[in-house]
């Protein structure tokens, strides 16, 4: 009478027999290379299977299949305390991986908020460069707003090589290092920079990368992305479910994200700024090439030789700022003084066919003689005026 009646027999909530046939086949063909956590999340999201870690890691142990994600020894880091608010904190970095079976290596630029844990813009460039890290800003700045500060590497996008190198008496007399095209942007935007000591001080991004690089480049594999536009079309759908499932609830929920000024243009800040001078023509020289400015579709009338300054970006090619408007440009052939100097001495080449003058033009008349003038006094009677005029006390009365 001890003996429980159910048993022998099969549960009512037990996974049926055809079910862990299902579960075994997607494993084993279609999510071979994905954990087992990852392998729940994509049953449920694609299959619409929901089962339980438990039952999937006892069905798959016991057909003799492991996870492929190794469990490694870590060492133990102190946690910093997550930032209180959402936007204090942004932790940017870039990692090269190959993330795409078949093709080589290539960079993905991430951004991850320190209070949330949530990835906040990812983008997908060949290297890590400037442009992917301006992208990921654009990303975050539109979709949340402006951070207080960024937390990077000091990879020399973000600091000079110079830094750090001027001496004492340079220091004293004023000297400061320029600032990387990418501080100088984020001070136009009023974002403070703050450098990492080691790739532990910011730890968030760094998990960041060891999860996406199991988690996204199985995804990308799964829906047969093969090439970094296509899967640069894919992240921002990959971002909306890992928030939903890792990010965190901060500390005070008023976000710290400031709204940008709608008077700025983005493009104009997120890119490289160079300092030219403005030469014969209105043109300008960049990169070993001339540049001429237009205005409306129309060239610009001359200018004084002045400085202006370059603008330049994949977004927006080349573009000029001078007294307080943007100009676009056009690429000419030469420098402009070369080709005046050149129509000079195409007009000097040019043969001289003098006029003749017609036979009655006045020039060819026969000069007249003049009739010559006499006077009826003579030079001996002048001179006699004169004496008698000299001689007179009424004259110098």
């Amino acid at each position: 009478f001890i003996i429980h009646k159910n048993r022998g027999r099969k549960p009512q909530h037990a996974l049926s027999d055809e079910l862990k046939k299902t579960i075994i086949e997607l494993k084993k063909k279609k999510y071979k290379d994905v954990n087992f956590n990852h392998f729940i999340d994509l049953l449920m999201e694609i299959e619409n299977i929901k089962v339980s870690y438990s039952s999937v890691h006892r069905i798959l142990t016991r057909e003799g299949i492991s996870s492929p994600r190794k469990k490694r020894k870590r060492k133990t880091h102190y946690r910093r305390k997550r930032m209180p608010q959402k936007g204090m904190l942004v932790q940017i970095d870039a990692s090269k991986h190959h993330w795409i079976d078949g093709l080589p290596p290539f960079t993905l630029h991430g951004a991850i908020d320190d209070a949330t844990g949530e990835i906040l813009a990812l983008f997908f460039t060949q290297e890590e460069c400037m442009e992917g890290y301006f992208e990921i800003v654009r990303q975050i700045i539109t979709n949340y707003g402006v951070p207080l500060s960024l937390y990077s590497d000091r990879h020399t996008i973000f600091v000079s090589p110079n830094n750090g190198k001027l001496s004492i008496e340079e220091q004293l007399a004023g000297k400061t290092v320029n600032l990387t095209q990418f501080g100088r942007a984020m001070e136009e935007l009023g974002i403070n920079i703050i450098k990492a000591g080691s790739p532990q001080a910011k730890g968030r991004v760094e998990k960041l990368w060891d999860t996406l690089q199991d988690r996204l480049k199985a995804e990308l594999k799964i829906y047969g992305i093969n090439s970094i536009e296509a899967a640069n079309a894919f992240l921002p759908r990959f971002n909306k479910l890992y928030n939903k499932k890792f990010a965190v609830e901060p500390e005070k929920p008023q976000s710290a994200f400031r709204p940008l000024d709608p008077s700025i243009i983005l493009d104009y800040i997120l890119c490289t700024k160079e300092n030219r001078t403005i030469i014969e023509g209105s043109a300008f020289s960049y990169k070993g090439k001339y540049y001429q400015l237009v205005k409306d579709n129309k060239k610009v009338p001359t200018m004084p030789k002045a400085k202006l300054t370059v603008l330049s970006s994949s977004k927006i090619g080349i573009k000029a700022f001078y007294a307080g408007s943007i100009y676009d440009t056009l690429i000419i052939e030469e420098r402009p003084k070369k080709q005046s100097l050149q129509q000079s001495k195409d007009k000097s080449e040019k043969k001289y066919n003098p006029i003749k003058p017609a036979s009655d033009h006045p020039w060819k008349q026969l000069p007249q003689k003049r009739t010559r003038i006499f006077y009826g006094e003579t030079d001996s009677e002048i001179l006699k005026m004169l004496e008698q005029l000299f001689n007179s006390t009424r004259a110098w009365a």
